[in-house]
């Protein structure tokens, strides 16, 4: 289904947005619209170039149903950028009777002019975390606005000098606004975030603290010896005892049982090393629930009594704390983590997975800008 189209206006609108009357030459254009029903529905008007003197150069008039340099109409390319985001590239092209390459060419161009450098003005709380994209320890290095949400950068590699670059990008002006960067513990982005951003609050991820309370429990509970003092619990062998005493070592105590609690009262009386380790971790997660006036001497006294518990896990955990110390603090006080990013990175592993992976990185890359950039597609009639 062709339709046949004609501009009424005399007056050619260059997309820079100047208007002249100064006509180069016509041609006659074609433009891809939405199917209707099972018809290919094509758009065909006589197209324009204007001598545009805003520009200095000849350039083809503005078409109010279709961006400058399209093939496509706007309500198609919509379509297809709402489609990208919930389906692989294969089944929209299927879908929308088209091609991968198509889609393809049509996402990285809807990226590459719709990606606002004015993501960047402003950022004064930003998380940075890595995500593996392919066998063989390759990364992704992902950095995220705090208040919007966005992904604001997406860097090849796991690596201080990716960060850096980022930061360098930003100019003094960009990094001056920073006041602080959450991420996990690794050393590696934190070398580039004191270089560049010296002033900005470096703040740790409190899931990898608890991580770390977890581990050192861990420890303790494979140093203790099964058979020196069993625990009872009714109908359960020796070995599923075990099994239950490391689950209600790992489980909050908020959500213990009756019989976990019961597990717990045991190991009191019978390992009271194992029992003190379990005590530890518990106590260091109340870091992150009392109020956080009370968090750096709450913090400094679990280190002290981590310290004196003979638990060589325990008195490892202490010294790591202490070092990490200030991004301890620092997280509580302005409230950050790093759970955004880690919402960002499930939302990539469900875009590969979507795909069944990318053979590029480049298209990675768009549509992780496209799904989690900020970039706003609507459907071109949607239902109320």
């Amino acid at each position: 289904m062709v339709v046949r189209v004609r501009l009424r206006s005399r007056v050619l609108v260059c997309p820079c947005g100047k208007t002249s009357r100064a006509r180069y030459d016509t041609s006659r254009r074609r433009w891809r619209h939405v199917d209707f029903g099972r018809h290919r529905v094509l758009i065909e008007a006589d197209i324009r170039r204007v001598d545009c003197r805003g520009c200095g150069r000849v350039r083809t008039e503005w078409m109010p149903w279709a961006r400058p340099g399209a093939r496509h109409t706007r309500d198609f390319e919509d379509m297809a950028a709402w489609l990208v985001k919930r389906m692989s590239k294969s089944a929209v092209a299927t879908l929308l009777g088209s091609t991968w390459e198509t889609i393809d060419a049509l996402v990285a161009r809807l990226v590459d002019e719709h990606l606002d450098t004015a993501r960047l003005d402003g950022l004064y709380r930003i998380g940075v975390d890595e995500i593996a994209y392919r066998k063989g320890r390759k990364f992704l290095t992902v950095v995220a606005d705090h208040d919007t949400g966005r992904v604001v950068f997406v860097g090849e590699g796991r690596n201080q000098h990716v960060l850096a670059e980022f930061l360098q990008s930003l100019g003094e002006a960009g990094r001056a606004p920073i006041e602080a960067v959450s991420m996990d513990m690794t050393a590696i982005y934190r070398k580039a975030t004191t270089a560049h951003v010296p002033h900005a609050k470096i703040c740790l991820d409190p899931f990898h603290v608890i991580k770390w309370a977890s581990e050192a429990l861990d420890l303790a509970y494979y140093g203790t010896s099964h058979l020196a003092a069993p625990i009872a619990v009714d109908g359960l062998t020796h070995a599923q005892t075990w099994q239950k005493v490391r689950g209600a070592l790992r489980l909050p105590t908020e959500k213990h049982d009756p019989r976990r609690a019961s597990i717990i009262e045991q190991l009191r009386r019978k390992h009271p090393r194992l029992h003190r380790a379990w005590a530890l971790k518990e106590i260091l997660r109340d870091l992150y629930r009392i109020p956080a006036d009370h968090a750096d001497d709450h913090l400094r006294r679990w280190i002290t009594r981590a310290r004196r518990s003979g638990i060589n896990a325990s008195v490892a955990l202490a010294r790591r704390l202490r070092h990490h110390r200030p991004g301890i603090l620092n997280a509580i006080h302005l409230g950050l983590s790093n759970s955004l990013l880690e919402a960002v990175n499930a939302g990539i592993r469900l875009i590969q997975r979507r795909a069944h992976g990318y053979a590029s990185l480049d298209n990675l890359i768009e549509m992780i800008h496209l799904c989690h950039g900020g970039l706003s597609t609507e459907l071109p009639t949607p239902t109320r």
